[in-house]
């Protein structure tokens, strides 16, 4: 996932509806806004970022991959007049933590919370991953501009203060942060090895992170099956809107929806049947998650995924 690309939406969007805009809603407000990532063909992608208004400040679930998004962020904050308290970051995939160090320049006082899964990546995927980038690197002119964005990768990684938990999520829990009571909870060896999720009761929306991505599973990482199980696990909590790591939000029966589709697709790559027709029922039982025009980007994902992963030898990871 982290060399596939998108490009940034640039507008807000609040589950339900429009964003009415920062200073015409009080200074507590639940009611989350999600700013927007996507996928362009250029570029990595950044994926939803998610702020909730809490008593004493902005709550933060991921932070985005690009400047772009990254500014978004800021900008709410400032046009809010409330700071950034806290950062959730749902798992350490670069999409969901290249905004960490921007926020916290900005906010030094903003707490990170998080799995300690990004630990172990910092020394798995992440080492080999960084690797990549600079043999790439070292074959482009210093002033190439794909350079530059490799080199802000090799950034974030790097600089593990801005990714390093301040609160380790490890098991399900109710929690306070700037003054407002959320569910948060940690699903292992599903995504990553350790995928956060959050709860907020009073607006009832559960941002999923990459346990919920569109047009379609993103298997980078993942352990196919107990991905499975932990959307089992996130059906009983009593969501009205679920806010994806990537794609727009779900209603409880969109999400239903999602998680058959998942198994079919799961079901029908164990089996022999041909991969387009895992790649077809894919898109023809998902339809009505995403747009038309993403069925191209769903329909190459999935022949990767099919032959990467779903039809693959299991990672250790499926083996624990």
């Amino acid at each position: 996932m982290f060399e596939r690309a998108l490009v940034v939406i640039t507008v807000l969007v609040a589950c339900g509806g429009s964003h009415p805009g920062g200073p015409a809603r009080s200074a507590y407000d639940p009611e989350p806004t999600v700013v927007a990532g996507a996928f362009p063909s250029d570029r990595g992608p950044d994926g939803n970022s998610v702020l909730l208004r809490a008593p004493r400040g902005l709550i933060v679930v991921d932070t985005g991959r690009h400047p772009a998004h990254q500014d978004k962020l800021l900008a709410f904050a400032r046009q809010a007049g409330a700071p950034i308290a806290a950062i959730v970051n749902t798992h350490w995939h670069l999409d969901h933590i290249g905004g960490n160090r921007a926020l916290r320049s900005a906010y030094p006082q903003a707490r990170v919370i998080a799995s300690e899964a990004i630990i172990a990546a910092r020394s798995g995927f992440l080492a080999d991953y960084r690797k990549q980038l600079l043999d790439e690197m070292a074959r482009r002119p210093v002033d190439d501009a794909q350079r530059v964005a490799w080199q802000r990768e090799v950034d974030v990684i790097d600089d593990a203060a801005a990714s390093t938990p301040d609160l380790v999520i490890g098991e399900r829990s109710t929690l306070e942060l700037a003054g407002l009571g959320l569910s948060i909870g940690v699903e292992r060896q599903a995504v990553t090895a350790g995928d956060v999720w959050v709860y907020e009761p009073s607006s009832q929306v559960l941002a999923a992170g990459d346990l919920v991505t569109l047009p379609a599973p993103l298997f980078d990482t993942a352990c196919p099956e107990r991905w499975r199980d932990a959307l089992a696990r996130i059906s009983t909590i009593r969501f009205r809107w679920l806010v994806p790591g990537h794609g727009e939000p779900l209603g409880r029966g969109q999400f239903l929806i999602y998680r058959e589709s998942f198994e079919r697709l799961l079901a029908c790559a164990a089996s022999p049947a041909p991969k387009q027709q895992c790649i077809d029922g894919w898109v023809t039982d998902a339809a009505g998650l995403f747009a038309r025009a993403q069925q191209p980007l769903a329909r190459s994902l999935l022949s990767h995924y099919i032959d990467q992963t779903l039809r693959a030898p299991r990672a250790a990871a499926c083996q624990q």
